[in-house]
């Protein structure tokens, strides 16, 4: 504390000389090389490694999956015949080629996997909310990166020992994986000048994106050629790694960092002198339930998020199955998608911020169109496809809008709770994820029933169910 009050001193002098507007400008002229921005990027890589462990499992199912044999016990497993073998030319039209073991799982079963990692979301979020908010991200959320690596490793193993233990083993990946979820925006209340936050939560967040990009890139070419194992196991490690770099260079507090500079951590504590961001014990959730910007806030979340789990579990299943394209080549279409989505994140917090500095907009005008953008646009999209799908580049074309323009609520109002309460930021974002996480493990899970019933009507069905939960997102406060 006492490090902090000399900082704010410090501040206090510059302001009092005169020289606070020379300080932010230099500030400023560091751009990207400055040490917030460097964590912003060990953020993103973190992100992108939690991402790629939540789709690792969507894009390997359809290679792990038996689509030509009849039912059997859920967690049966055969090996594909070898490549001399007299079936192996029909057995590889009627399924993607994979190196390992093939399972017998139903639609229903695939579902219920998919939704499986939000099962431990669910029960950690309120809990790990609070304890971020407390105690801190840097030792909670980083050993979290570390446990869900770690497990992604043995996800193989579990796959070959039954659908029960893989239920487990995923059920505390979502727990460790929901610490790093609500720490990574905790973080921003003491790092993120308010004229920056939105770009800085920007470069944090599109590490998801480019994760998904990355998985949907390489997860087809992985699983066709050294086998959908290595797609955990090479993940995991990277994902391992960054649990590395998160522990030497992430830090709760700027005044706490020995890498910074004296003029960075001033202008970060002088920028930040009139919010109270010190995190308290108690939480008022008595007044917490009767706001009303809160619950807005609250139904965003879970609308947005019913939409954003069925587009991201089960496009590459939308693509092969309706489209009628391959393993790798519906990971590639679905890259096109990612990547558009991750500059447009990126940018999105840039236009924001942009927007906000030049005065041009109101923050809360800002966050009320880019929602509007981020959902009716979306709408129109999806609801469409189901009329274009005799075209393969228009139904492209629509996904790749749903996906970028859907991007744009990140700097809406899914980032607005930390401007009506960034004091209890960490209990707010788990409290929010926490319906989040209800809607992802309803939405997969009623997705798999839908496809049980046929690729053209189960799609149909889905997109209109989605996207009429999604047209009830209020605007922010």
């Amino acid at each position: 504390m006492s490090t902090r009050a000399e900082a704010k001193a410090t501040v206090e002098d510059i302001s009092n000389d005169g020289d606070l507007n020379t300080a932010q400008t230099q500030i400023s002229r560091k751009g990207f090389c400055s040490v917030r921005h460097g964590m912003a990027l060990i953020l993103h890589l973190c992100n992108f490694s939690i991402l790629t462990q939540q789709m690792n499992l969507s894009i390997a199912i359809p290679a792990m999956v038996n689509n030509t044999a009849p039912p059997s016990l859920p967690n049966a497993s055969i090996e594909r015949p070898p490549t001399g073998s007299p079936n192996h030319w029909n057995e590889t039209r009627q399924a993607p080629e994979a190196v390992g073991p093939v399972y017998d799982w139903s639609p229903e079963i695939q579902g219920i996997l998919l939704s499986s990692l939000n099962y431990g979301s669910l029960l950690a979020s309120v809990p790990a909310g609070y304890l971020v908010g407390v105690f801190g991200i840097r030792y909670l959320a980083g050993a979290a990166v570390f446990v869900s690596s770690a497990l992604n490793l043995f996800i193989p193993l579990a796959a070959d020992a039954g659908v029960a233990l893989l239920i487990v083993l995923r059920t505390v990946q979502g727990i460790a994986q929901v610490l790093t979820s609500i720490g990574q925006y905790s973080i921003w209340v003491k790092w993120a000048p308010p004229l920056e936050r939105n770009q800085l939560i920007g470069i944090t967040i599109s590490g998801s994106s480019l994760g998904a990009l990355i998985i949907f890139l390489a997860g087809g070419v992985l699983c066709q050629t050294l086998g959908w194992p290595y797609v955990f196991y090479i993940f995991g490690g990277i994902g391992c790694v960054c649990s590395g770099l998160w522990f030497l260079l992430i830090y709760d507090d700027p005044v706490e960092h020995p890498f910074i500079s004296t003029r960075e951590r001033d202008y970060i504590v002088h920028s930040l002198a009139q919010q109270d961001c010190v995190p308290e014990w108690s939480v008022p959730i008595k007044a917490m339930m009767k706001s009303l910007p809160l619950w807005a806030i609250i139904v965003s979340h879970f609308s947005e998020y019913w939409y954003f789990y069925i587009l991201m579990g089960y496009t590459p299943t939308y693509i092969s199955s309706v489209l009628q394209v391959s393993l790798t080549e519906s990971g590639f279409l679905s890259a096109l998608m990612l990547g558009v989505t991750f500059i447009c994140t990126f940018l999105g917090g840039l236009l924001a911020d942009f927007l906000l500095s030049r005065k041009l907009l109101r923050l809360i005008v800002i966050r009320k169109l880019f929602t509007a953008v981020g959902v009716l646009l979306p709408t129109v999209f999806s609801v469409s496809l189901s009329w274009v799908t005799s075209s393969f580049s228009t139904t492209i074309a629509f996904l790749v809008l749903c996906f970028a323009a859907g991007s744009l609520c990140q700097t809406g109002a899914l980032l607005n709770f930390l401007d009506i309460a960034p004091r209890y930021s960490g209990f707010l974002k788990g409290f929010l994820l926490l319906f989040s996480q209800i809607s992802g493990a309803i939405s997969p899970t009623v997705a798999g029933v839908f496809i049980s019933q046929g690729p053209q009507e189960s799609h149909r069905i889905g997109s209109r169910v989605g996207m009429g939960e999604r047209d009830v997102v209020p605007e922010p406060f």
